[in-house]
């Protein structure tokens, strides 16, 4: 019986996903990911949604609109969420900038909420849509409409944190640490609010765009890489747009504590080292943590999953009061 209706919530997730991606690149998926993931990890499970009766669900909730485009976000409250002013999470999935869906947050969302914080799935523009920086005015505003409709979600808008995941990892520490000196505000709603946040987990997301690893795989003219299609040139053709894509151009004395989480493939550690090595310089802390012999997408399988949300779950009691 168990087994039915994990696979019944599984359909629901998938039918999402493709519902909500018409007409879009739906090259990463979790349905994707798990055929190629367990041909090396036989053993991997992927994480499948559970909502329990700590938690409440309300979805596609319209957080801003672009000549008539909708951008939604989900948003994953604790049962007894007036009981205080909670802390927020804003979760971004990945899929290079280009794919995936903010369902497929949504089990981490569920662990986050049942110890007591909101959390919000959000949708960004992917680049067959809108290049770059539209997700980074697509997040800066997803963050201030939680500002502007704290009281009806009873959200503490001074304890707001970023969570991605691979691009959407590189999107967050992007956004947060260019808080400051007022990068990338040029679009988006809510401008009579902040863009601040106060803390940025980054799962094996790039903080170096222009590192060789991500940088240099436009070899083939023909085969554009998930950057050049996101940023519109090559490095070579333009390596400042490459430089203004990355976080670590962005680290000051504001920018927000931050926990790496990274798999064991070293492309996606870019920048991460000296951006630690700058925060610590500013008496910033920062933790990181590398899963040995994981995949890329490990934080939607089982067993990384369990070990993730145990570094989440620290980091985050931080923002306790």
């Amino acid at each position: 019986m168990k087994r039915i209706f994990l696979l019944t919530v599984l359909a629901c997730v998938c039918a999402y996903s493709q519902d909500a991606r018409k007409g879009r690149d739906t090259s990463f998926t979790l349905s994707a990911a798990t055929q190629q993931v367990i041909q090396e990890y036989p053993f991997a499970k992927a994480v499948i949604p559970i909502i329990s009766n700590k938690v409440t669900v309300h979805k596609n909730i319209v957080y801003s609109r672009y000549s008539g485009r909708e951008l939604y976000m989900d948003i994953v409250s604790p049962k007894d969420m007036w009981s205080e002013k909670r802390a927020v999470v804003l979760l971004l999935h990945g899929g290079g900038w280009r794919s995936g869906d903010r369902s497929m947050e949504l089990p981490m969302a569920l662990k986050i909420a049942e110890a007591g914080f909101i959390c919000c799935c959000v949708e960004y523009r992917l680049s067959p849509e809108a290049r770059f920086p539209a997700a980074v005015y697509d997040i800066k505003t997803a963050i201030r409409f939680c500002r502007s409709n704290a009281a009806q979600f009873n959200i503490d808008t001074t304890r707001i944190i970023l969570y991605g995941t691979s691009a959407g990892g590189q999107l967050a520490a992007l956004v947060g640490i260019s808080q400051a000196g007022g990068h990338f505000t040029e679009q988006g709603e809510y401008r009579d609010h902040s863009n601040e946040v106060q803390g940025i987990i980054d799962i094996d997301g790039v903080l170096d765009m222009t590192d060789p690893a991500e940088s240099g795989k436009d070899t083939l003219p023909g085969q554009p890489s998930v950057g050049k299609l996101w940023l519109g040139a090559t490095f070579s053709e333009n390596p400042s747009i490459w430089r203004r894509a990355s976080a670590i151009n962005y680290v000051t004395r504001k920018s927000p504590p931050m926990l790496f989480i990274n798999s064991s493939h070293p492309r996606f550690h870019a920048g991460r080292d000296s951006v630690i090595n700058m925060l610590k310089k500013y008496g910033i802390y920062s933790e990181v943590h590398t899963i040995a012999n994981t995949p890329h997408p490990f934080w939607l399988f089982h067993p990384w999953f369990d070990e993730a949300i145990k570094h989440i779950q620290v980091f985050l009691s931080r923002f306790r009061k």
